[in-house]
């Protein structure tokens, strides 16, 4: 069994957890998965016995337990830095902090219009007040890095790194509410969405019995 263990929520909806999960897997740093299903009746014990905040995701190395997402990904990089995951210039880990921290803190419409929700296709849907102003903000972010500090490759900072963990949640929205995006985008959606690891974590989302209904569009 592998040292690390990272514990989730549902792959459907969790978009807190596909991050660290999809850094850990692209960077393959090898690790035992638990699946928590989330808002069910036996849900918070569960969680708690894992860590004391009693939320996903948590990883634990031995006896050492990381309970937030962005920690999650900052112990990785150290832990592992043959994987790479901070770009190496750091001008550009700089930058690339800053837009994971506000990936982290901010677009609070677009989570709440647009919950993740792997399983569903809903084009046109999730357009509430502060949505389109969100998306504006996150594509000019993804348009200024690909140019900046793109050229050695596909992702916002040439090779895959944290900041792509960060924003994968919002490719799997743009993609499931069908968001119109530019070239520059829609190239680096793709390139997001059909990474291998994306495609396994789809593919266990769609397998999971669990429905949430307050993630459920009607």
């Amino acid at each position: 069994m592998a040292a690390i263990e990272l514990v989730i929520g549902n792959k459907n909806y969790s978009s807190w957890s596909l991050r660290p999960w999809l850094a850990m897997r692209v960077a393959g740093i090898p690790f035992a998965e638990t699946v928590v299903p989330l808002y069910r009746g036996e849900s918070k014990s569960a969680l708690l016995s894992h860590s004391p905040a009693g939320r996903v995701p948590v990883l634990k190395d031995g006896d050492l337990v990381i309970w937030e997402s962005l920690a999650i990904l900052e112990y990785l990089a150290e832990r592992f830095p043959e994987a790479r995951l901070w770009p190496a210039d750091i001008r550009a880990r700089a930058v690339a902090r800053s837009v994971a921290n506000e990936m982290h803190a901010g677009f609070s419409a677009l989570r709440n219009h647009m919950t993740m929700n792997v399983r569903k296709s809903l084009p046109g849907r999730g357009r509430g007040d502060g949505v389109a102003e969100d998306i504006e903000r996150i594509t000019t972010i993804w348009r200024e890095c690909r140019a900046k500090f793109g050229a050695d490759g596909p992702y916002l900072f040439g090779a895959f790194s944290n900041v792509d963990a960060m924003f994968a949640p919002v490719v799997s929205r743009f993609t499931t509410y069908a968001v119109e995006l530019d070239p520059t985008c829609a190239a680096y959606r793709d390139t997001v969405q059909t990474l291998p690891a994306m495609r396994d974590w789809a593919d266990g989302a769609k397998a999971e019995p669990w429905t949430i209904d307050r993630y459920e569009v009607a």
